[in-house]
């Protein structure tokens, strides 16, 4: 899996198969919903916004396209 390191705490957030959030640090980890909402694990609160950026849908923007 790929994720990205939360700026200010450090912890490692990443989308999992089902479309929740791994949110990992000090080597305890979390599984959150794309709200920020505890779904299990030792981690109980993750950056909201952050979760949302994971989990949510992908876009592409329109001047990184590459046209073909």
């Amino acid at each position: 899996m790929h994720g990205q390191y939360h700026p200010f705490s450090g912890a490692l957030y990443e989308r999992d198969e089902s479309g929740n959030v791994l949110v990992t640090r000090d080597d305890r980890r979390g599984i959150f919903r794309a709200d920020g909402s505890w779904v299990e694990g030792e981690l109980f609160e993750a950056d909201p916004q952050m979760c949302n950026w994971i989990a949510g849908p992908k876009v592409r923007h329109h001047r990184l396209q590459i046209n073909v």
